[in-house]
């Protein structure tokens, strides 16, 4: 695919052909459905299924918020969050907020931690504006963005009241059942549906992620066509050598079974940050099961180099690196020559600063490699929505195939509940009241 290009020469593997076919009938799998966690597999053909009706309707609804708010307050945690929040800070200017005169609405998150102090200073920072929600849960209960959405949503209907709060507030959940189906219904409140068979960390590319970027101003359609021909290009009938994500989903576990347990994900763009952090969920709460996955963990360079580039080219080598190359940023800055040169960097002048990252790059690459950090580079054309679309559908079609080489599935993630009993039962809830006993004097 021409809008994101892998390369695995620096790591210093060659895939043999039994991790090749492994990797092809991992693929096969997702889109015969006849893998773990088949159940939740709607996002290997979502790309394709989102018709242009389905995108007007979300802009037409992304629309309506935006006549009415200055602020929308995205209340989700999680796969319910992080999508959105990626995309959104990787098209946004990084300075926008400081512009005088801003046409598009502030998009801020809630209901991604229990913080008090969070909670408290997003409540008074938008007391000047005019405010609107998007909740996004499938059940209405989970603990984090239910203690935002029942601050939010009270802050809303004290303004406005109940009816005109109603209109401000859209919710993203299940089709027919759960908690914040039943308010949504109940408040009339417009709806967009979680697909059953879409798990959160896979559904940006669904309402949850689609809704509030379109509220943004990002351009949905070519998010959407660059996660379509992303999907094209990795089908269950593309060739080995030109299937991006298998090659990729190949070469890490042939690391991850030589050693290396860590996986650094690394750009060069600040903008990208975000993507990474998606990232980390993604392959995160898909392979870290049954006492075994690559531990997802990232930097952004050059800034890291000054903090994390120590360990990375010296500490243990238990790790290797994948780099996401811009290859062709949007904008141009070039360095002038100085008269006095005190700080000695009149040799650049005339060059892009873009022109020194991409030097600072490939001096860390070899650096890296020679240290022994095996290297993967996944090239990409520029930052825009096609792009990162593609990206998207990129890294969640290698991470299945990549969980179905490991021996787990990759859709469920049962850890993840430990932490919520012990919670509730300090908290006291209802029905936890031998539990509560026990944790309490553990502790």
């Amino acid at each position: 695919m021409k809008a994101i290009k892998l390369d695995i020469s620096k790591s210093g593997l060659q895939v043999p052909a039994e991790m090749q076919q492994k990797a092809l009938e991992a693929n096969r799998l997702l889109h015969t459905k006849m893998g773990a966690g088949n159940d939740f597999l709607g996002w290997v053909n979502l790309p394709s299924s989102i018709t242009a009706e389905e995108i007007a309707t979300i802009k037409a609804q992304a629309d309506k918020l935006r006549a009415k708010a200055e602020v929308i307050i995205c209340i989700g945690i999680g796969g319910s969050y992080l999508g959105a929040k990626a995309v959104l800070e990787a098209m946004s200017n990084s300075f926008g907020l400081l512009k005088k005169n801003r046409t598009e609405p502030i998009i801020l998150f809630a209901g991604q931690n229990i913080s008090e102090e969070y909670t408290s200073e997003l409540l008074e920072a938008v007391k000047e504006y005019s405010v609107a929600a998007i909740v996004i849960s499938k059940s209405g209960t989970t603990t984090e963005p239910a203690i935002a959405f029942r601050l939010i949503k009270a802050e809303l209907e004290q303004r406005y009241g109940k009816a005109e709060a109603a209109e401000r507030i859209v919710a993203i959940t299940d089709k027919a059942r759960g908690a914040l189906k039943t308010l949504a219904t109940n408040e009339g409140y417009p709806t967009f549906v979680i697909p059953d068979d879409v798990g959160g960390r896979f559904s940006v590319l669904t309402p949850v992620g689609l809704l509030p970027l379109a509220a943004a101003g990002v351009d949905i359609a070519a998010l959407v066509k660059g996660a379509q021909d992303m999907e094209q290009a990795t089908g269950a009938d593309v060739p080995y050598e030109e299937n991006l994500a298998a090659i990729y989903a190949s070469v890490r576990n042939l690391l991850y079974q030589d050693g290396k347990k860590i996986e650094i994900l690394a750009s060069y763009e600040p903008k990208l940050q975000y993507i990474a952090e998606w990232w980390k969920q993604l392959y995160g709460e898909s392979e870290g099961k049954q006492g075994k996955g690559i531990f997802p963990a990232s930097v952004t360079l050059t800034a890291d180099l000054h903090s994390m580039g120590q360990y990375i080219q010296e500490g243990e080598r238990q790790l290797f690196e994948t780099v996401i190359s811009v290859n062709e940023p949007a904008r141009k800055v070039v360095i002038e020559a100085d008269e006095q040169n005190l700080d000695g960097l009149n040799f650049m002048a005339g060059k892009r600063i873009s022109e020194v990252n991409r030097m600072a790059e490939l001096g860390v690459q070899l650096a890296h490699v020679d240290g022994g950090v095996p290297n993967l580079r996944i090239e990409i054309e520029k930052i825009d929505a096609y792009t990162i679309g593609a990206l998207i559908y990129f890294f969640e079609k290698a991470c299945g195939i990549s969980g179905y080489i490991l021996g787990v599935n990759p859709f469920d993630q049962p850890g993840v509940e430990a932490y919520k009993k012990n919670m509730f039962a300090l908290l006291d809830k209802p029905g936890y009241e031998e539990a509560s006993k026990a944790i309490k004097a553990r502790l």
